[in-house]
């Protein structure tokens, strides 16, 4: 069979490799202690799925779902947003339901893009956010982010050239893989690049809960600020009139609901209609019952969210204590569920190597830094998806294959 050149792009899938490397270690006997997903090992809160329960005898609910049947999830997306950031959205043309922000991040550029244009993306970044380019025939600028830089790009380094070719700018924050924080200064230095371009800014922002407070922890001495400790920026504290922006949320991270496949964009109103023709033309929405945990996941009581934060920063400080006792330096992620490493010699420069060789060894499995794009290689990413004793065990046999 002859295939679309348009898969020609997507092969390369360092994540299925290391399925396929996790696979092995199974088969050879050795029993993996898997940090290499960002899939939250946490329950959904029992109100949700209660929800999604009493929905299942209910026979109105079990047909297609359209648009308009949506709207209580909407209004309840959009009382959540204001209520968190004070800014009014209209639920009726302002919030689209998704399943998953992925869904957003990979269908939003076949509402923008055409054939040869170009996306600005966050190099190292999350892989759908090039998927979707490339599905869209889009050309990708990979805009780096370093540690020098706070792992926030340079916009003053992206070519003219690329910048008149130059549709849309996709950022992400707090960032999957590197854990930063973008102050909202830096939104709106990125809000007003993009109206001088005439692109379109999309933020992902699937973690705009899992943020730590490390006022008593030692971080002030890191640079972290005191605004930056709370709560992550939202895109529209930069562009409160949603002249270019769009926002994508999902469910997956704060209310463990990663399986339910549920999220929605918030954002100027015709990249809400233009993503709504895509969306159409590809699926309907979830089940309504699906919908309805969600509505009692953003109006019913937040104390498991905060337990969740709790959960993944105990996590985080017995993780980063290990590692840094077996004499591997990491910062403190002060947001996400992540871990960002430098990997030490011999593998400074190859992270796909190490990360097969680890879980081939020892068992434990991690995400190399090259899957997440150039400027990751040389990282490892561990994600905190096991208890303290698991990832405080991770590291001992970490530290064996060290030595």
């Amino acid at each position: 069979m002859q295939f679309a050149k348009r898969l020609d792009p997507l092969q390369f899938n360092v994540f299925a490799d290391m399925d396929r490397a996790k696979a092995q270690a199974r088969a050879a006997g050795q029993k993996v202690i898997d940090l290499s997903l960002g899939s939250s090992d946490l329950p959904a809160a029992a109100h949700i799925t209660d929800a999604i329960a009493h929905s299942l005898s209910d026979t109105s609910t079990h047909g297609y779902l359209l648009f308009n049947g949506t709207r209580d999830f909407r209004d309840a997306a959009a009382i959540w947003y204001e209520q968190k950031f004070g800014i009014a959205v209209n639920p009726e043309t302002e919030v689209l339901p998704l399943i998953g922000s992925q869904e957003g991040t990979a269908h939003m550029p076949l509402a923008v893009l055409n054939p040869g244009d170009f996306a600005l993306l966050l190099d190292p970044g999350y892989p759908s956010h090039a998927g979707g380019v490339h599905l869209a025939g889009g050309q990708i600028y990979p805009m780096p982010i370093l540690a020098e830089n706070a792992f926030l790009p340079i916009f003053e380094d992206i070519p003219a050239a690329v910048l008149a070719q130059s549709k849309m700018m996709v950022l992400s924050y707090p960032h999957n893989p590197t854990t930063a924080i973008a102050p909202v200064a830096f939104f709106e230095k990125a809000v007003a690049f993009c109206r001088e371009h005439q692109l379109v800014l999309v933020h992902d922002f699937p973690y705009v809960d899992l943020v730590f407070d490390d006022r008593n922890s030692g971080l002030e001495a890191a640079g972290i600020e005191e605004n930056r400790k709370l709560m992550a920026p939202s895109i529209f504290q930069a562009d409160r009139d949603k002249s270019v922006a769009i926002e994508f949320f999902t469910l997956s991270k704060s209310y463990s609901m990663g399986g339910f496949r549920v999220g929605y964009a918030i954002g100027n109103s015709e990249l809400i209609a233009a993503l709504r023709q895509v969306k159409a033309a590809v699926d309907f929405n979830q089940y309504r019952g699906i919908l309805n945990g969600a509505i009692s996941a953003l109006t019913g009581p937040q104390d498991t969210v905060r337990t969740s934060v709790e959960t993944f920063r105990k996590r985080r400080d017995a993780f980063v204590n290990a590692l840094q006792g077996i004499g591997w330096q990491v910062p403190v992620p002060p947001a996400t569920m992540y871990v960002w490493a430098k990997l030490p010699e011999p593998w400074a420069q190859d992270s796909v190597k190490f990360c097969t060789q680890l879980v081939e060894t020892t068992g434990v499995a991690a995400s190399p830094g090259a899957g997440f794009g150039k400027s990751g290689e040389g990282y490892v990413r561990f994600a905190l998806v096991e208890s303290p004793e698991i990832l405080e065990a991770a590291v001992r046999k970490i530290a064996e294959f060290l030595n």
